[in-house]
């Protein structure tokens, strides 16, 4: 498993495959795979589309792509396979019947999925004789292409390196973060994890104003302040949890959890529905009774992950 502590990034410009064409055949045309084509297909590369239903190929059809309706003629027609399918385990169902012609082609894949889904598809491309590497967008697909939309890859560097002026197309800022096949997975889980709970703040939030016939508009340049607030204190929280000192944020878990009544009250009074909160109040009440009140709120780590505790990490250091 790779152990750096920080993924290298890549400040390359492009190999040679950005001086040619190179023949890039996607499948799955959803959203997001539909942008991945356009994309190939505005950079010059000659694009085959595949897809599960084929009507949803049609627009890429328009815009110069070649439509194959069976999928191992989808594969035979490059070297250089992206599979934007929803999951790994959808993405190996859409090749079973054409693993034969995967040996001797590189097979890339940007779909959701665990670390553990990643490992196993990664075996099994090898042993199909594909060239793997297994990557994530972190971004919509209006983004794809973009200068600054951001694509993380785990896998053989080579396979990278072979293949980045292509994959460029997709977006400007490019890493790899190792030759573990399942890292981009990892990060794509890690890093995902504040998607949902932010939303739903967001959301909390616009409720409250609902409320009282306020638009929700009228809170977004606030809340843009406050999201940046918080990316700046996040070097620092990372620094505590690597570090195991829970003392230098300055915000407690007592201060969180001696607003837990506040955050009830102010449900009741607005209508709005503040369950979602139910399994943070019971963290933040461990972490309590546990004694750590005085603790930084990054010492929630302690109990998200009790069995890195357990496997004999370095004990947090105390208040003086």
């Amino acid at each position: 498993m790779n152990t750096t502590a920080e993924p290298p990034r890549t400040a390359h410009t492009g190999g040679s495959s950005a001086d040619r064409p190179i023949p890039v055949t996607v499948l799955g045309t959803g959203s997001m795979g539909r942008a991945l084509a356009e994309a190939f297909l505005a950079a010059g590369h000659p694009t085959t589309v595949w897809n599960r239903t084929p009507h949803r190929a049609a627009p890429l059809v328009t815009a110069g792509a070649d439509h194959r309706l069976a999928i191992a003629d989808a594969l035979a027609a490059g070297s250089l396979i992206i599979s934007c399918t929803t999951t790994f385990r959808a993405a190996r169902e859409s090749l079973t019947g054409a693993e034969s012609q995967l040996a001797g082609r590189t097979l890339i894949t940007l779909n959701s999925g665990t670390p553990a889904d990643a490992r196993e598809f990664a075996a099994w491309a090898r042993d199909c004789g594909a060239r793997f590497l297994a990557g994530a967008i972190k971004n919509v697909p209006a983004a794809v292409g973009k200068p600054d939309t951001l694509l993380y890859f785990g896998g053989e560097r080579a396979v990278f390196d072979n293949h980045e002026g292509v994959l460029r197309a997709l977006g400007g800022d490019l890493v790899h973060l190792g030759e573990d096949p399942d890292l981009a997975a990892l990060y794509e889980s890690a890093v995902g994890a504040t998607l949902l709970p932010t939303l739903l703040g967001f959301f909390e939030g616009a409720a409250l104003l609902a409320a009282r016939g306020i638009p929700a508009r009228s809170m977004v340049s606030y809340s843009v302040k406050w999201l940046q607030m918080i990316e700046s204190l996040l070097p620092l929280m990372a620094g505590e949890i690597d570090d195991r000192d829970f003392t230098r944020l300055g915000s407690s878990i007592a201060l969180f959890h001696d607003a837990i009544p506040y955050d009830e009250q102010l449900g009741a009074e607005a209508g709005v529905d503040m369950t979602w909160h139910d399994p943070i109040h019971e963290l933040l009440g461990r972490a309590v009774a546990e004694g750590r009140g005085d603790q930084s709120i990054t010492a929630l780590i302690e109990l998200l992950a009790p069995a890195a505790r357990a496997a004999g990490g370095r004990e947090p250091r105390k208040e003086a």
